[in-house]
């Protein structure tokens, strides 16, 4: 395994860190608590040494399950990342933007993005119970609020670092300016944003930026929720309540699967699988500090954790550029 640094924080984060949100179950199609908690361990076994989650990732179910998982490891050798701002219970009594109607076993449940520093402050406490810990190491926004000032927002975390509850703090989904308004109050360590082969966006602006200040970037959606694996190609059949149902329909679907097919030549030859093919690339982009990788089970743990441990030629990643240049 790779370590890295995360911007201008002390944080040493594995270049692969496991990724909390499918194991949380709601979007997903359920989940199978003893594969998720294998899966944790897995990880923590295979030197994968960060894991990020958020109390949204099945309604706090992922965050329970971490820290079970982590009872039997030491908590100082891993570092957690977690995250505030999506309100799910009615807690925010209305305000806050909407984003969405979530589904909970069939019932849909209004999600808003909310950051008062009241709620700040409650979610923080809510996490570290459940997590089982007295600190987090990198607090993140979820996702911007229209609603509270950022400066309200950041004096809530910098009151949570000076009371030693949070080491480091980031943000997620940021823009630039929200990232210069955030940083007049709390130093900004990372933003985790969606990237992937299929999604480049922010190579444009965001990582140019990011770079001159020193922020870390933290990639989420590499495998765009398991379409670059492959397996929707071979069995397209997800549950009725998987969110992915919709989320791939936002794609050209022949295109990303020709674009799979070349890759897999190349992950065949290299006796790897396209999953690690895929996320090894994404480790190699400029700008890019650490890769979130899903697992749902130890054996994809233990394959997203192996990414590390072969590298990727100039040709080789001339030959992963062309084809993914097929997709405009």
């Amino acid at each position: 395994m790779e370590y890295r640094k995360l911007g201008i924080s002390e944080l040493e984060l594995s270049t692969i860190t496991y990724g909390a949100f499918a194991i949380g179950g709601n979007m997903w199609g359920g989940n199978e608590k003893k594969d998720s908690i294998d899966s944790i361990h897995a990880s923590i076994d295979h030197c994968v040494t960060t894991i990020d989650t958020a109390p949204f990732y099945g309604f706090g179910l992922s965050e329970e399950m971490i820290g079970e998982a982590l009872k039997s490891h030491d908590r100082s050798k891993v570092q957690l990342l977690t995250k505030f701002g999506l309100v799910w219970d009615g807690s925010s009594n209305g305000k806050g933007d909407f984003f969405f109607d979530a589904d909970d076993n069939g019932k849909k449940v209004p999600v808003y993005k909310y950051s008062s520093k009241e709620n700040v402050i409650k979610e923080i406490e809510e996490s570290l119970k459940r997590l089982k810990t007295d600190y987090i190491d990198l607090l993140q926004i979820h996702w911007p609020d229209s609603t509270t000032p950022i400066s309200e927002t950041m004096e809530a975390v910098d009151t949570l670092i000076q009371q030693g509850k949070i080491r480091t703090f980031g943000v997620s989904n940021y823009s630039i300016p929200q990232i210069q308004e955030a940083q007049k109050t709390v130093q900004i360590a990372s933003n985790q944003v969606a990237y992937s082969m299929l999604n480049r966006k922010i190579e444009t602006d965001l990582i140019p930026f990011t770079a001159a200040e020193n922020i870390g970037i933290i990639a989420y959606s590499p495998m765009e929720r398991g379409l670059l694996t492959g397996k929707y190609f071979i069995d397209s059949k997800l549950k009725e309540n998987d969110h992915r149902n919709g989320y791939f329909g936002q794609f050209d679907l022949q295109k990303v699967k020709t674009l799979v097919e070349e890759l897999s030549s190349l992950a065949n030859t290299k006796h790897i699988s396209i999953s690690q093919l895929v996320l090894r690339w994404t480790t190699l982009q400029k700008g890019i500090s650490i890769v979130l990788a899903g697992a749902r089970n130890a054996e994809q743990a233990i394959s997203n954790a192996k990414t590390m441990d072969f590298d990727l030629s100039v040709s080789e990643l001339e030959f992963i550029n062309q084809a993914i240049s097929k997709l405009k």
